[in-house]
């Protein structure tokens, strides 16, 4: 099997492209709702947000126009209300207090269920769903793609800053998001049954209705044939969206071939290697799934473009995601980038200005 289709699904914050203050709009958030912000563009939990979602794409130029495209219509809801969209997972400035409940029975349900967790959550992340044949298969990457799922989101910060505060970290998302009992890295299923069996057992505990509901950093989709990478944060420049979808479509087509035993990695060691990505992301070292040792950024990223670089280049896309790896190994994330500019002028405002530049957001 050789998994050919992508599909990319992003979250962005309502700003005021003048002040790069947070902005709710309930006159967005409805007509996300209604369906009437655009064909690819969705509600979220807050006023304060929108997602928008690819269509099926099996290029990587057909996701690249795709997220323009979606992006494009993202822009374009957020503008009737005199708003744009800010492509970053925590806001420089924002406040907990600014968050403003979406009106939909489905957001209704998650505040009744989770509480603070659901009315306090002002993070965005980014989505890659990759085609497989079958759950049976999709489990079997799952459980060989666990230990590289770190390294994965080392390479997307770009949430550095909190509440106004240098939280420390180049994703304070990840930190922020595990806080949820059904996030982070899944545990090894071993197959379909097995992955049944653990929604059958965390419907029963009455922690979620159905697997629509795990929010871990990778899980079967329960409406389409794919498996969903959740652990990204949102990537400012679309040059990095377009890179984390290729390394995710070719880490799933070679691990779905891949008959040796699922890697073992206690739990523990895997959530040691995530949170050491979220603190440092491509400044430090990183956990590298080969020799299972701290290793150089660069070197960890090196390594996950030997183990998918027969499948790049098998598709045609070697030469564009080694560029794109070089390119983003050289400047840094987002988080470095919003880190720097911070730094250089102490203004919040400069730091959401250059963002919206990056992210081809700006109006």
């Amino acid at each position: 099997m050789t998994a050919q289709t992508l599909g990319v699904e992003e979250e962005f914050h309502l700003v005021d492209p003048a002040t790069g203050a947070l902005a709710a709009s309930s006159t967005v958030a409805d007509a996300a709702v209604l369906g009437q912000a655009g064909p690819h563009v969705q509600p979220e939990i807050s006023t304060t947000q929108l997602e928008t979602a690819t269509g099926v794409c099996t290029t990587l130029a057909e996701v690249r126009a795709a997220l323009q495209e979606t992006r494009g219509e993202a822009v374009k809801a957020a503008q009737s209300d005199g708003l744009t969209v800010l492509a970053a997972s925590t806001h420089p400035s924002s406040a907990v207090g600014d968050l403003v409940l979406t009106d939909a029975p489905r957001y209704r349900v998650m505040v009744e269920r989770w509480a603070g967790l659901a009315t306090g959550q002002d993070i965005c992340g980014t989505h890659v769903h990759v085609g497989v044949d079958d759950l049976d298969t999709a489990v079997h990457v799952m459980d060989r793609a666990r230990p590289w799922l770190p390294l994965l989101l080392a390479m997307t910060g770009s949430s550095p800053f909190h509440q106004a505060a240098d939280t420390g970290y180049e994703s304070w998302r990840t930190v922020w998001w595990s806080r949820w009992p059904v996030s982070g890295p899944p545990d090894q299923l071993g197959d379909a049954a097995g992955y049944r069996d653990v929604v059958r057992q965390l419907v029963a505990s009455g922690m979620v209705p159905d697997g629509s509901q795990l929010y871990w950093d990778l899980r079967p989709s329960t409406h389409v044939p794919t498996v969903e990478f959740r652990g990204a944060d949102v990537c400012t420049d679309l040059d990095d969206v377009v890179l984390h979808a290729a390394l995710c479509r070719s880490l799933v087509a070679v691990l779905a071939r891949d008959t040796a035993p699922a890697p073992q990695i206690r739990p523990e060691v895997l959530r040691a290697a995530r949170w050491k990505a979220a603190r440092a992301g491509l400044t430090g070292e990183l956990f590298d799934p080969a020799t299972t040792e701290l290793v150089p950024a660069g070197t960890a990223v090196r390594s996950l473009l030997t183990v998918v670089r027969d499948d790049l280049d098998e598709r045609g896309d070697l030469d564009e995601v080694t560029a794109l790896t070089e390119q983003l190994l050289a400047r840094g994330t987002s988080a470095a980038r919003q880190r720097r500019t911070m730094h250089r002028t102490g203004d919040a405002g400069a730091v959401v200005r250059d963002l919206l530049e990056v992210g081809g957001t700006a109006v």
